[in-house]
């Protein structure tokens, strides 16, 4: 059933690459990078450090899930149009993985997570699979707004400047923020310090603050969860006596119930401790809706919930 999808996806978006090349050619007096980038991250990304030059049209809203999402037709026509496309990579779009693919023969594609340098990813455990969720840590996700500069200055080297300088402001925003984290994050003893959510998406903000960080699924929401990994963590959460776990905004909060009735059989109550976001930013025009709003409103939520 994929393989027709696919196929079906590719007989489209061919026809539609090929009326939008015959729409470039009609079109020169737009100078502006039409830029598409697959998750709200990236969006931000790309509309900071493309900045005048560049509109950005992001696939994937607050709350949707990056792991499970499919293309839509208006998702073709908008990658049809684009003069550069940008995801995340490491298979967190896994059911795009094909079309970008395909794209790549007539768009330039950037998967900027894969920029990261091999020896700063994560694995899951006895797998291959790289942790996709570089995003949070911030001196990680660098690499990921040095790509799409990369990107911007192979198509339109005669702005290269403006790109350099908007890259390093985000940088600079980026540092801000791990230095915010550290700070606010001394609050919570060392013996809190565990995170606790529906699916392992947290894996780079443990291994950046000295988090514990367990998810009920894998790195990806697609994967099943058993009556295995419910008692696992709840006797974490009762050994450990963490009185918080926390659910995600693109992630249903069923997973993270079962924990909370499997830990209160046992005799140990815990509670929801907010609600993070994860693989999607928040509503657009919010201060949640930016990168630098949603990192601060996770720390926040984290500390509030564990000192």
């Amino acid at each position: 059933m994929r393989r027709c999808f696919f196929f079906a996806a590719w007989t489209m978006l061919s026809l539609l690459l090929a009326c939008g090349q015959e729409a470039a050619q009609t079109d020169t007096t737009d100078d502006t990078i039409h830029i598409v980038a697959t998750t709200s991250q990236i969006g931000d990304i790309a509309k900071n450090v493309g900045g005048e030059h560049a509109e950005v049209n992001t696939l994937m809203g607050p709350g949707v899930d990056p792991h499970l999402y499919q293309a839509t037709q208006q998702d073709m026509n908008t990658l049809s149009e684009a003069d550069i496309i940008f995801y995340n990579g490491h298979h967190l779009e896994g059911n795009l993985q094909e079309i970008f693919h395909e794209m790549s023969n007539t768009t330039p594609v950037y998967a900027v997570a894969e920029n990261t340098p091999r020896d700063l990813l994560l694995s899951e455990e006895n797998s291959d699979a790289v942790d996709p969720h570089l995003w949070f840590d911030p001196n990680r996700w660098k690499y990921a707004v040095e790509a799409v500069q990369d990107g911007l200055v192979a198509l339109d080297a005669n702005n290269k400047d403006a790109y350099a300088e908007n890259t390093q402001e985000y940088i600079e925003m980026l540092e801000e923020l791990d230095t915010y984290a550290k700070e606010q994050l001394a609050a919570v003893s060392p013996e809190s310090r565990v995170l606790v959510t529906a699916h392992d998406a947290f894996g780079y903000f443990g291994d950046a603050y000295d988090f514990d960080v367990e998810g009920l699924q894998g790195l990806s929401t697609d994967a099943e969860y058993s009556v295995r990994d419910v008692n696992h963590l709840v006797r974490l959460l009762t050994n450990r006596n963490i009185k918080a776990v926390f659910v995600e905004s693109s992630v249903s909060e069923r997973a993270v119930n079962a924990v909370i009735e499997g830990a209160r059989k046992e005799g140990h109550e815990v509670e929801i401790g907010g609600e993070l976001y994860s693989d999607a930013m928040g509503e657009e025009g919010t201060d949640e809706g930016t990168y630098e709003g949603m990192f601060i409103s996770n720390i926040d939520t984290i500390v509030s919930s564990l000192q």
